[in-house]
């Protein structure tokens, strides 16, 4: 459903963001340094210079390569000029949506998976990307990841950027400390809960997870014990109030059995994340479950002195043979529908996804390349993270499911979504698993199609 914002609210959002983005999301011209320049055929037919739009969200390491990916396509395409407009992710959202609704969206934007239905819903507001395909070299995409990137009408709404995934992540160190091995099943992971608790303290977990991580790998287990997907392709809700109590009191198992701490105590622990917790880098948070993209932060975090090791995905987490993971489409390229210049904001698409010089420029700031093309060139090239290759392709074998955008609808994920509500308050024993199944539950059905 389209998300409807009255005037007033726009009206306040406009000069919230107005007042609070300063240099960082204000709009910033890229403009070639050429000499004699070609000339582009406008929409009418006249010749003359053409200017289009691009926006994105991201920090400054991102913000640093697309920018010099835009002057370089500016450098092969002297008759196209491209404004940019980049920040970081605080308030982009709202401010995106408001252009959206007024047909103002730039040219060229870096979406998320589940603004296609959000603000697509009618199929009117990205251009199906099938009429540029002449620019977008398409082959170059699974067909699969193309089909999930289509709007109500069967439009091609965007063009995937990067594929991810949730695996495990290890701290080797503090398992030889243990005496044991990182776990290979649900079965070692429950083992080393109690092999943590004896052996190091009350204080050491094998595992820790917050209240979305819960609700991921809750899902991983419904999956793999169902054999089928929380949400259909077409967005429909596939479980049962009694099935999500299952899984509620699956990963309150892992609680009971010193696996995870609990909410509580994580926040207790006073982090933003797990990167800058101190019980994670000092090793007594001994493994997350983290997208497959994010493999170099966790490291980094951990530094010289422990050893941070990809783990694998589960194959018991119900009959012995199902992972229940999925993957989601981390980002898409969109263009407006109501682009004057959708040709040339295809091309430059078509460059920072397809063209060899794009490629090497933005490396994988966005993540490991959807694009064949892409990722072969990296790959070649030694230019992608050998410990996140690792996590990618992992996860690209185990898993067996699409991520809904569904699961990441807003009143379900974020502060004040029912994940962090429901996990939260049946970790902290507000609620009864009953309480949250219903709550989930309900939630999961309101976003149903």
């Amino acid at each position: 459903m389209m998300k409807k914002l009255s005037l007033a609210m726009a009206v306040l959002l406009a000069g919230s963001l107005t007042a609070c983005t300063g240099n960082v999301g204000k709009d910033v011209s890229k403009e070639a340094q050429t000499g004699e320049s070609t000339t582009a055929k406008s929409e009418d037919g006249s010749s003359g210079p053409v200017t289009i739009t691009f926006n994105w969200w991201g920090g400054d390491s991102r913000h640093e390569a697309t920018q010099k990916a835009v002057d370089a396509f500016m450098a092969k395409n002297p008759d196209i000029k491209v404004e940019v407009n980049f920040g970081a992710w605080t308030d982009w959202e709202p401010a995106r949506a408001l252009e959206f609704q007024s047909g103002t969206a730039a040219d060229l934007s870096q979406i998320n998976m589940d603004w296609i239905s959000n603000y697509d819903a009618n199929g009117d507001t990205f251009l199906d990307l099938n009429t540029v395909s002449d620019v977008i070299d398409l082959t170059q995409y699974d067909s699969a990841l193309l089909d999930r990137s289509k709007d109500s009408k069967g439009g091609l709404a965007g063009v995937p950027i990067a594929e991810t995934g949730r695996i495990f992540y290890w701290d080797k160190t503090t398992f030889d400390e243990a005496g044991i091995d990182t776990p290979k099943s649900l079965a070692d992971l429950r083992a080393a809960g109690a092999t943590f608790k004896e052996k190091l303290g009350d204080d050491y977990y094998p595992l820790t997870m917050g209240q979305y991580d819960r609700a991921i790998f809750m899902t991983y287990y419904l999956q793999a014990k169902y054999k089928e997907a929380i949400f259909s392709d077409e967005g429909k809700f596939n479980f049962t109030e009694d099935q999500i109590k299952d899984g509620i009191e699956f990963i309150q198992s892992l609680e009971a059995d010193h696996v995870i701490p609990s909410i509580k105590t994580i926040d207790g622990d006073g982090a933003a994340s797990f990167d800058v917790n101190e019980k994670f880098i000092s090793g007594k948070y001994a493994g997350i479950l983290e997208w497959d993209s994010s493999a170099s932060k966790f490291k980094k975090a951990l530094g010289d002195a422990r050893e941070l090791v990809v783990g694998e995905e589960f194959k018991d987490l119900a009959d012995g043979s199902n992972t229940g993971v999925f993957t989601k489409i981390s980002m898409l390229y969109a263009i407006s529908a109501k682009s004057q210049h959708p040709k040339e904001a295809a091309m430059l698409l078509n460059f920072l996804v397809n063209d060899p010089e794009g490629i090497e420029i933005i490396g994988t700031e966005r993540g490991i390349p959807a694009s064949k093309v892409a990722l072969e060139q990296l790959t070649k090239a030694d230019k992608i993270n050998p410990m996140t290759g690792d996590a990618h392709k992992k996860v690209l074998e185990a898993a067996e499911f699409s991520m809904s955008p569904k699961f990441d609808d807003s009143s379900l994920k974020g502060s004040t979504g029912l994940y962090t509500e429901v996990f939260g308050g049946v970790s902290y024993g507000d609620y009864s698993a009953e309480d949250g199944a219903k709550m989930l539950f309900d939630g999961f059905s309101n976003v149903s199609n």
